[in-house]
């Protein structure tokens, strides 16, 4: 499976600007069978919890009818990040994968907030990890900090995800995540992790880009650097099956010692 990253400077408060864009890269990306755009990238991330509260969408509205569109007519699966009005009027920071048809595959809703400004925007995700296939690999999703708790990654590793989604918004001076965590979480969990960035500022948030995919054996197998980047990567199940000969985290683990993590 061919997986393409988008890196870019947000498009503030501009949903149908941003879903122009998008109209134009699955165009660019076509060759590829997923794109992957950064996070809240219909909206932009910075934008403010006024400014959520009107943009905020229904899974199924009127943005996602046209991301399914974009997605059938350029015949590319799109994961996409957004602001999620659900049900009970709650707004979570959402991904969404629509599949090449231009069908619902999933949602996922960003379960650890990255201080006050996420707070003043969102409301945690619950306990919800979806694991699910397309194009006969299966994935996992990941919300930016998400990442950033070893736990996450390991419980989809566990449920069987050999490739984890993670749209993001981050930031200098945390740019060592998009150096070093993105490829020790593919490490220690053997299988890939794509990580669609920002670049360029918004607001006071200046973005660190470096997006990547990272391989199980700690490689990259595509890298952006600090600029508006299409990077494309190539899943080779052979490299992974290989890795995890070598490298047998998930089947040395000791889950019997580790059970007090949850008491605390």
């Amino acid at each position: 499976m061919r997986v393409a990253l988008y890196q870019c400077p947000p498009l503030p408060l501009d949903v149908a600007g941003n879903l122009q864009r998008l109209h134009q890269l699955a165009l660019e990306a076509k060759g590829a069978d997923l794109l992957v755009l950064p996070e809240m990238f219909l909206t932009g991330y910075n934008i403010g919890a006024d400014a959520v509260s009107v943009l905020a969408e229904v899974y199924n509205g009127e943005s996602a009818q046209q991301v399914a569109r974009i997605a059938r007519a350029a015949g590319i699966a799109i994961l996409y990040g957004y602001a999620e009005r659900a049900e009970d009027g709650q707004i979570y920071n959402a991904v969404q994968l629509i599949d090449a048809r231009g069908e619902r595959v999933c949602n996922y809703r960003k379960t650890h907030l990255f201080g006050d400004l996420d707070r003043a925007m969102f409301s945690p995700g619950t306990n919800e990890f979806p694991v699910v296939e397309l194009n006969g690999w299966k994935l996992g999703f990941l919300i930016c900090y998400d990442l950033e708790f070893p736990e996450n990654a390991r419980r989809l590793a566990i449920e069987g995800a050999e490739l984890i989604l993670v749209p993001t918004a981050n930031m200098l001076p945390f740019d060592f995540v998009a150096d070093v965590t993105v490829r020790s979480r593919a490490f220690e969990n053997q299988c890939y992790v794509a990580y669609a960035n920002y670049c360029g500022h918004e607001g006071d948030i200046q973005y660190c880009g470096q997006s990547s995919i990272a391989a199980p054996d700690g490689s990259r197998i595509a890298q952006a650097g600090l600029d508006e980047a299409l990077i494309v990567g190539e899943l080779d199940r052979q490299l992974m099956d290989k890795s995890r000969s070598a490298n047998r985290y998930l089947a040395d683990r000791r889950p019997e010692l580790y059970a007090a993590l949850n008491k605390r």
